[in-house]
């Protein structure tokens, strides 16, 4: 092996450790952002078909069967199906939610000062992560809708299916930051 690509991998091998803090970085962006995100109501608009599909989260609404005839588009303000949402209590689960992504993303960046409360964040990110993959299973809007074209459902993800499906780098990422702070617990108690 070249002696200097050597160096430079085994440089590489030093930063080990800035892997798993730069994806508790990013996990704690996306978390910070999206979380945000649930306090205005085009997000809280956007996530319906997700919620109300859900076996897990569909009671948070008033009337989740409901829902298809009163979607908006990103940007688009139709006063009335503002008004069925706030009814539907779209809104005030989409704020809960948010209060729940900021927490995590809290959590998540509070390892360098409790390993405890970080890998609390990994598990929570890990499980967010788990209910936002099932999407892909109980909501409909996740798959092409077959319009015409031969190519719709399985495996065509919709812009929807492809939101949830990047979720797969924040399960890996949540588990890796879990096993990191497990780690350096264990660590500690040595």
């Amino acid at each position: 092996m070249n002696t200097a690509f050597r160096s430079v991998l085994e440089r590489l091998v030093r930063l080990e450790a800035v892997g798993p803090n730069l994806v508790r970085v990013a996990i704690a962006i996306v978390f910070i952002w999206i979380g945000g995100l649930k306090f205005v109501p085009y997000e809280a608009d956007s996530i319906t078909p997700f919620v109300a599909n859900s076996p897990v989260m569909s009671f948070f609404y008033e009337h989740p069967a409901e829902y298809k005839p009163h979607l908006t588009k990103e940007g688009q303000l139709v006063p009335e199906q503002r008004a069925w949402q706030a009814q539907n209590n779209t809104y005030g689960f989409s704020r809960g939610l948010g209060v729940v992504e900021l927490t995590i993303a809290f959590l998540v960046l509070s390892f360098p000062f409790s390993k405890r409360l970080g890998l609390l964040g990994a598990f929570l990110s890990f499980g967010t992560t788990l209910v936002t993959l099932s999407f892909l299973f109980t909501t409909p809007e996740a798959w092409v809708p077959a319009l015409g074209d031969a190519q719709h459902g399985f495996p065509y993800l919709s812009g929807a299916g492809r939101l949830v499906i990047k979720d797969t780098l924040m399960l890996a990422g949540a588990w890796v930051i879990g096993v990191d702070a497990a780690k350096r617990i264990l660590a500690e108690r040595h």
